[in-house]
């Protein structure tokens, strides 16, 4: 989990400055609000190159993820095989980074995935697409926010055994009730506790890595299981890669920051690919590392696995220390990520393309209250369920109405706006948009059947609510769609 990512969905606006909330009288507004041209020049100064680029994206990536994914990889191949399903990850990522990056240099500044959607789906169904995808967002960043609070209840497992299923559950309870609080006040930036994040991950990274070749077996990292790549080889993978593509999650975080890109046309491309290349090496170094430990059945069953390497490496006192690092730094994620993504829905109510109570802010300390609270009940909600079946349900919730979604929109944007400035074009168009595409579907069906059903039954709310929003607002399909074309003859 890399939770620090989230707020660059609104990067200039992540905590709204001197801004004031869309009018509250009670319901929502009927008027059918246009939506401000966007200028290319902002105040933004073009300083972040290639290098620079490729360590944002790496640092939004690096988080929780592989320590509470590798024994449920591991045991979900059977094996030390389990390597693939990161390289399969890899894969898809760089697919679909290329069209995070066409899209992103296209259309920069704030908004990401809410302006892409608006802009290519306005011709036919007006705001449906953007107030899906917020809609959307209130689930599956909770839910995101809930695998690190799972994460670190399970390394806390680590000093207590023994904790039952009610114990395990109320300090979930407690610890997003905790970051909830924290955040029930003005709080500007997180600047210091992504570093602080980062910092720690790469210590820990690193830790463990090094602790887990200190006590290195080559037969526990490379000996495959009797028939390994049968028939039920495809199957493992699927679920493989749908843990695969969580731990990589935060590759296209430049393309929320085209406006601050020199030469986005290189530089957005290169460092989405270059971090997911990159990523992949640390990713399948430590996967290694902890293999050669012990047996892969071990390895599979293990809640804290890397302390478990630690412990085996260099003792008990350091996988200690190593533990705690952990949890700090899982609980830190869900601190930054509902602080960010409490900002999502406030944004778009802000420009009334989604409920207005969202838009709402505290009227003493001013931050958007209403959409922490909601996210912080489903974030304790979705600590109920286990952590495989959490990962599942928001990916499968974001395929739909943000993966699948934004390669229809570059495709479409391509036939709807085909003036539209576009510092980098996506090598080998539709090449990549195909693999990303199969491989989605390919992740999408691979989810567990209650994921599917909660999502899909989410989704279909949120199509309900949308109706009735229109309806209030006189918006598509109550309307005649209003066609506005922000970045076109924007130069």
């Amino acid at each position: 989990m890399r939770a620090p990512g989230i707020p660059a969905m609104f990067p200039d606006q992540a905590a709204p400055r001197g801004a004031m909330p869309a009018p509250d009288n009670g319901k929502e507004d009927m008027q059918d609000s246009s939506i401000a041209r966007p200028a290319r020049d902002d105040g933004f100064h073009r300083s972040i190159g290639l290098f620079s680029g490729t360590a944002i994206n790496m640092t939004q990536m690096c988080g929780i993820g592989p320590f509470i994914t590798i024994p449920i990889m591991v045991a979900t191949m059977g094996g030390p095989q389990a390597v693939i399903g990161w390289i399969a990850g890899a894969i898809l990522a760089v697919a679909d980074g290329m069209v995070w990056a066409e899209l992103g240099a296209a259309m920069p500044g704030s908004g990401g995935t809410y302006v892409y959607l608006r802009e290519a789906f306005q011709y036919r169904t007006g705001k449906l697409m953007p107030f899906l995808f917020i809609w959307t967002v209130l689930l599956t960043i909770p839910l995101l926010m809930s695998t690190g609070i799972i994460g670190m209840v399970e390394y806390l497992e680590y000093f207590f055994p023994h904790l039952g299923w009610w114990p395990v559950h109320l300090v979930s309870l407690a610890a997003t009730g905790l970051v909830t609080w924290l955040l029930y006040r003005r709080i500007e930036s997180i600047r210091a506790i992504t570093i602080a994040l980062w910092v720690i991950m790469l210590v820990s990274v690193i830790g463990v890595s090094a602790a887990g070749f200190s006590a290195f077996h080559a037969d526990y990292a490379f000996s495959y299981p009797a028939g390994v790549f049968g028939g039920h080889f495809f199957v493992g993978l699927g679920a493989g890669l749908i843990l695969g593509i969580y731990d990589y999650l935060g590759y296209f975080t430049t393309a929320y920051m085209g406006d601050e890109l020199r030469n986005p046309g290189r530089t957005m491309p290169g460092s989405i690919i270059i971090s997911v290349i990159a990523m992949m090496v640390v990713y399948l170094t430590l996967n290694i590392s902890v293999l050669g430990v012990a047996p892969w059945q071990e390895i599979a069953r293990s809640q804290s696995v890397a302390s478990l390497v630690v412990e085996r490496g260099w003792g008990h006192l350091a996988a200690a220390g190593m533990t705690v690092l952990i949890i700090v730094t899982a609980f830190a994620s869900v601190f930054a990520g509902l602080l960010g993504g409490s900002r999502v829905p406030f944004q778009a109510a802000h420009e009334k393309v989604f409920l207005s109570v969202f838009g709402k802010l505290h009227a003493k300390h001013g931050f958007p209250h209403v959409a922490l609270l909601t996210m912080g009940v489903v974030t304790a909600i979705g600590t109920f369920f286990d952590l495989t079946e959490v990962i599942n349900m928001l990916l499968a919730a974001t395929i739909i109405v943000q993966s699948i979604a934004q390669i229809a929109a570059l495709v479409v944007l391509r036939k709807r706006q085909p003036t539209l400035d576009r510092p980098y074009k996506q090598w080998l168009y539709p090449v990549p948009c195909v693999i990303a595409l199969l491989g989605w579907v390919y992740v999408y069906v691979s989810a567990s059947a209650l994921s599917l059903i909660l999502s899909g039954a989410w989704i279909v709310a949120g199509l309900v609510v949308f109706a009735i929003w229109a309806r209030l607002n006189r918006s598509w399909p109550f309307a005649p769609v209003e066609i506005r074309e922000a970045y076109l003859g924007s130069e």
